[in-house]
């Protein structure tokens, strides 16, 4: 068997498991070996597989477990998509992504993070905006998460504001 078709199968083998994680594993050696429209599909399987679990745990009323493999997959697939509405201009749609991913684990620190994501998006904050004014890189980087994790003061400053209008 030539390495596509080894990768192929193994790509199968993944998403008929629903291997989130697994498909994760692959994603270099698909880059190596697939072309752009293959990776493109590669993509949209993780996706599909995302909304999926996301639909079953919103249906069983349990949050995701990010000590959990394919949770965390699953949380890490479903943040990169609202990224990609975040950076394709669809601000409102990216607002409300980030605030059912700040709902849907049992992690703090990234529901927090989340909500600030939310807070950005929802005062109509493009993406450029928010990463030069909210978010820090430097700290992100350094916690070592998928995530935007590390803040700006102005970003605290919003997320007060939003307290602010919540309590009135």
């Amino acid at each position: 068997m030539n390495k596509v078709e080894d990768l192929k199968a193994k790509v199968l083998e993944a998403q008929s498991k629903s291997d989130i994680a697994g498909l994760y594993v692959l994603e270099a050696e698909a880059h190596e070996v697939f072309d752009e429209a293959t990776i493109q599909g590669y993509y949209a399987n993780i996706l599909d597989l995302a909304l999926e679990k996301l639909t079953d745990t919103l249906e069983s009323h349990r949050k995701m477990d990010l000590s959990e493999v394919q949770d965390f997959a699953t949380t890490r697939a479903l943040y990169e998509y609202a990224m990609e509405h975040y950076s394709a201009g669809q601000v409102k749609d990216a607002a409300a992504l980030f605030e059912v991913l700040s709902g849907m684990t049992n992690d703090d620190k990234f529901a927090w993070s989340l909500k600030l994501h939310w807070l950005a998006a929802a005062e109509g904050i493009n993406l450029e905006g928010f990463m030069e004014k909210m978010a820090d890189i430097e700290t992100t980087q350094s916690n070592g998460t998928f995530y935007i994790s590390g803040f700006t003061k102005e970003a605290q400053i919003l997320l007060d504001n939003a307290k602010e209008v919540e309590g009135k």
